[in-house]
């Protein structure tokens, strides 16, 4: 064969590589890119308790409600939660969310807490401290047309502190502890823009319980953005000879979250 032979054998060859690549680029272009794989939500509102019962050790302390101290509320409160989608159905979300609740008051009767003595009637200086730091893995395991269903295990550190002060006396009780939880979140898109979703994390055994959990509504202000709106309510607490303290917060709370 020529050369002239040759060069309309690699014309043509070349020529059915870009009609190859140029087909396989255009087809690149209209493949749907799937869900976004991060997630990013700043929540904030208002706090108030109904309980908050407390004996330090919890065995021989003298059991008071701490909130007759720090008064009910309403206390600020946020949280920030950062969620990564590294495969279909699969998610890893962390959590922060400190809350203090702090006041001044006075003690009905003499108080034994945390090795010191606390006076009937004199004004007292309460601190309560609530910060939590979770990392949770779950999976979508059902998925229709309007709901979503995910289920996974939520590893909590808590960090908290209880802190009595009055002219003279002073104590606190601080613990930092790992629990696993289990967790559940639901969602249920009732229109294009509008869906509700439930988020829980729970756990209970002889020693205590802990429950987080929130029903909030979202709204689709973009492509990428919606704003939340709802209510988060965490009870729990815990009974030994070290320590006994159930507390029963409420929270109204709003929220953006993005998506990218």
């Amino acid at each position: 064969m020529g050369g002239s032979g040759h060069r309309r054998v690699n014309a043509l060859a070349w020529g059915c590589v870009a009609s190859s690549l140029g087909v396989a680029l255009s087809g690149c272009t209209t493949l749907d890119p799937g869900p976004p794989q991060f997630a990013v939500e700043i929540e904030a509102g208002a706090l108030w308790q109904s309980r908050n019962d407390v004996a330090v050790p919890g065995d021989t302390g003298t059991r008071f409600a701490l909130d007759d101290l720090t008064g009910s509320g309403p206390f600020p409160v946020g949280r920030i939660e950062a969620l990564w989608r590294p495969a279909p159905r699969h998610e890893v979300r962390g959590v922060i969310a400190p809350i203090e609740t702090s006041g001044q008051g006075t003690l009905d009767e003499p108080v034994e807490f945390a090795g010191a003595t606390f006076a009937a009637g004199a004004e007292t200086d309460a601190i309560f401290r609530f910060n939590s730091y979770r990392v949770t893995y779950r999976y979508l395991f059902f998925q229709g047309e309007e709901w979503e269903w995910r289920a996974g295990l939520t590893a909590f550190v808590r960090d908290a502190l209880i802190e009595l002060e009055q002219a003279g006396v002073s104590a606190e009780k601080s613990n930092t502890g790992l629990v696993p939880l289990l967790h559940v979140a639901g969602s249920w898109r009732f229109a294009d823009d509008w869906r509700v979703a439930l988020d829980a994390d729970a756990a209970a055994a002889s020693q205590g319980r802990a429950i987080d959990a929130a029903l909030k509504g979202y709204w689709r202000l973009g492509d990428a953005v919606e704003l939340g709106f709802g209510y988060r309510t965490i009870e729990g607490g815990a009974d030994n000879d070290e320590v006994y303290t159930f507390t029963w917060l409420h929270q109204a709370v709003v929220s953006l979250r993005w998506t990218f």
